[in-house]
C-alpha cells in the first residue's frame, strides 16, 4: 500500500477529497430526490429532464472517476482516461441525472493540471480528454442537458490558459534561480581569482622585503668590525632592534597569506631603504 501512495502529497488528498466530497453529496441528492419534487423542477424550468435512476450505486461509481485525481502527478493523461470511462460508463447505467455540480469542476481541474504539468502537445492533448470529460458529464444530465457545453468550453480555455500562465512563471522561477546560483558560483571563482593574486603580491613584498632587509642586517654587522665593545653593543643592539621588527612584518604578511581579512600595507620606503644606524660620531660621543 506505501508503494501505491509513494508521490501522493497533502494536496493531492485535499483536492481528490474536494472533488469527491462533491460527487458524493451530488449523487446523494439524486438518490433522496423525489419523482414528484423534480416533477416540479421540470416544469418550472430549472431541470430538462426527469431523473432515470435513484441508485445509490451512482455514488460509489461517480467516485471513481474523482478518486484516481490522487495519483495525476504520475500521469494525469491516464487519470483524465479514467474519468472519461467511469463516466461514459455512469451515463449508461444510471442515465439522465445530476451530474455537473461534481463532474464540471473535475473536468475544469483536469484540463488547469494539464497546462500546468506538459509541454504544448499534450498539454492540449490533456484539454481534448478534459472537454470530452466534459461533455461526458452533461450528455445526460437532468439539470443542464447537453447545450450547456457551448458555455463549458469557453470558461474551460480560460482556465487552461491560467494553468498555462502558471507554468511559464514556474519555468521562468526556475530560470531565474539557476541563473541566480551560476552568477553566485562565478562571483565566488572570481573573489578566489582575486585572492590568489592578492597572496602573490604579498609573496613577492615579502621576498622583498626580506632582501632589503637582510642586505641591512649584513651591511650593519659588517660595519661591527674595529668598533670599540660599547659601540659594538649598540650596533647589536640596533641590530636586534630591526630584526625583530622584520619578523613582526613577516608574520603579519603570512598572516594574510593565511586567510586573514585585514589589508596589509608594506612599511614606507624610509623605513625600509634607510635606517639610521649608530653613526661613528654617536659611538665616539657615546
Amino acid at each position: 500500500m506505501t508503494g501505491v501512495f509513494r508521490g501522493v502529497r497533502i494536496g493531492d488528498y485535499a483536492l481528490a477529497g474536494v472533488l469527491t466530497a462533491l460527487g458524493v453529496l451530488l449523487m446523494e441528492f439524486d438518490v433522496r430526490s423525489t419523482d414528484a419534487s423534480v416533477a416540479r423542477q421540470v416544469a418550472d424550468g430549472s431541470m430538462v429532464h426527469a431523473l432515470s435512476s435513484h441508485s445509490p450505486w451512482m455514488i460509489p461509481v461517480f467516485a471513481a472517476a474523482t478518486i484516481p485525481v490522487l495519483w495525476w502527478r504520475r500521469s494525469l493523461l491516464a487519470v483524465t482516461g479514467i474519468a472519461i470511462v467511469v463516466m461514459a460508463l455512469h451515463d449508461v447505467l444510471f442515465g439522465w441525472v445530476t451530474r455537473c455540480g461534481a463532474g464540471l469542476p473535475l473536468a475544469l481541474v483536469l484540463a488547469f493540471l494539464g497546462a500546468l504539468t506538459y509541454e504544448r502537445a499534450k498539454a492540449w492533448l490533456a484539454a481534448g480528454l478534459s472537454a470530452l470529460l466534459a461533455f461526458a458529464v452533461v450528455v445526460v444530465d437532468a439539470t443542464t442537458g447537453p447545450n450547456v457545453i457551448g458555455l463549458v468550453l469557453p470558461v474551460m480555455l480560460i482556465v487552461f490558459g491560467i494553468g498555462w500562465a502558471v507554468r511559464r512563471r514556474a519555468v521562468l522561477n526556475r530560470e531565474l534561480k539557476a541563473r541566480d546560483i551560476e552568477l553566485r558560483r562565478l562571483r565566488d571563482e572570481r573573489a578566489a581569482l582575486v585572492i590568489t593574486d592578492d597572496r602573490a603580491r604579498l609573496s613577492q613584498q615579502l621576498d622583498g622585503l626580506l632582501q632589503e632587509r637582510l642586505a641591512q642586517l649584513t651591511t650593519a654587522a659588517e660595519s661591527a668590525d674595529g668598533l670599540a665593545p660599547e659601540q659594538a653593543k649598540a650596533l647589536l643592539e640596533s641590530i636586534e632592534t630591526d630584526s625583530r621588527r622584520t619578523l613582526d612584518d613577516m608574520r603579519e604578511i603570512v598572516g594574510l597569506l593565511r586567510g586573514a581579512t585585514r589589508v596589509w600595507h608594506p612599511p614606507p620606503p624610509s623605513r625600509i631603504s634607510t635606517h639610521s644606524w649608530p653613526s661613528t660620531s654617536r659611538r665616539t660621543r657615546s
